[in-house]
Order: structure tokens, then sequence, then C-alpha cells
């Protein structure tokens, strides 16, 4: 867990986004409000970028609703409190995987004990972080025990819910119960990139580039794979190219 908490506000109303501000401020002030969107599309530029470990969610916004938002992301590892005006949304909200749903006018009361229960729960769920060895091999965990396997030969990595599918220079691949984004800190450092939410490249094994909205990219295995739009400029930057 990082040194400070971060905590994001979704709400289409600067008032409500200002006084769960206000309460964080007074009551949680270990917390830091990293980030405040007024609708689905900032929100969700934010989200594809930051994992923060709290989410303040309103229902309701201009340009749709924070389960639209939930819906386009592929994984979400933060705590999430619903804020809203609207009783009818509760049910919709638990399947969302919410800690807790506050109705609006917020009590007081009520939002510490959200807050507390998300705090609770980050301390619970933090997962034991994937071994990297000193001579840049990684550990993979399995079902029937774990592999060590050199950085060097893993050529791309695949995100499929809470599993990650390591592909190989071997042309084997291993399936770990770890998300993705639990292996990016440690591959980040070692020349991958994230260059779509279901993707992790070693860009050593990057073959070839082909234009698009996103584009595509040709890896050494001969796999194909798109390149998110949100993601092309920040992936031609690191390769040092531009279309």
């Amino acid at each position: 867990m990082r040194n400070k908490i971060q905590a994001c506000i979704v709400d289409d109303e600067k008032d409500g986004r200002d006084y769960i501000a206000l309460l964080m401020e007074n009551e949680f002030p270990e917390i830091n409000i990293e980030f405040q969107a007024s609708s689905v599309e900032e929100a969700y530029i934010y989200l594809i970028k930051s994992s923060p470990d709290i989410l303040f969610l309103d229902v309701q916004l201009g340009d749709g609703t924070t389960f639209d938002l939930l819906s386009k992301l592929n994984e979400v590892h933060s705590q999430i409190i619903f804020i809203t005006a609207y009783e009818n949304f509760a049910i919709q909200a638990i399947k969302n995987g919410a800690t807790d749903y506050l109705l609006k006018p917020i009590k007081k009361l009520d939002f510490i004990i959200a807050v507390n229960k998300a705090l609770d729960q980050i301390k619970k769920m933090q997962p034991s972080q994937p071994t990297l060895l000193k001579d840049n091999r990684i550990i993979l965990s399995t079902l029937q025990g774990f592999k060590i396997v050199d950085i060097s030969s893993i050529i791309r990595c695949e995100a499929d819910s809470n599993y990650t599918t390591f592909y190989l220079t071997n042309k084997t691949k291993i399936m770990v119960s770890k998300t993705l984004h639990e292996f990016e800190p440690i591959l980040l450092e070692q020349n991958f990139f994230r260059i779509h939410h279901k993707h992790l490249i070693n860009i050593d094994h990057l073959q070839e580039y082909i234009k698009g909205r996103g584009g595509q990219v040709v890896m050494s295995d001969e796999s194909v794979l798109d390149v998110s739009y949100r993601k092309k400029n920040d992936f031609l930057s690191t390769i040092g190219k531009t279309e």
C-alpha cells in the first residue's frame, strides 16, 4: 500500500464533491483526495491510468451512470462507496462490489462508518506482491506450486479478470491467479508497457507497429494485439517513435 491512501470523488454536483472533500479533511486527514471528476468520461480518463484506494461515486451523472463507468473498466481495485439521492440503485451497487451505499443528504456518522469499513478492507486485502529475484527472474505461483521464469523470456501478459496469463519464448504459457495490475510495478521497470487494459508487453519482443486509431503491435510470438487509443501516444513516446 502507498504511504498515503488515495481517494477519488466522482459527482456531477460541485457542492456534493466539496462536502465529501470537507468531511474527509476533517475526519480522515491521512487520506488524500487525489482527483475529483464531474462526469463518466472525466473519471474514466483518470481511472485507466490510476487506481485510487477509495472511490466515492454518485450514481447518476450528466453523461451516464457510474455503473457505465465501472463496466468500461476491466479491473477495479478500489473500495467503492456509492453516495446518491436514489434508494433504488442499492442492489446494482452491491453487484458492482460496493463497500457501502449512502443516501444523500449524507449523515456524518454513516459516512465515517463507511470510510472505516473501506479502510478495514484495504488492510485485509493487500495482496502478496510477486517476487522478483536478484538475477531478473520472477516467481509465478500456480495451482501446482510455482515456476521461476526469466523476465527476458516473457513476451507478453494478458489479463482475464483476476487471472494473468504469461506467454513465454518457449511457446508455453502460465496462468497465475493474480491480476495484471499486481505485476505492473515490477514489469514496468523491466521494459514492459501496458498497451491496453488486457495487455502488458515486453518491448524487447516487439516486432512491428501497425498504424490505426490506437494501432496494433505484432509480437515475437506472432500475436497481434490492439493498442488502446488512450495509450497510443505514451506507447509511441516510450519506444521513441511518432506517427
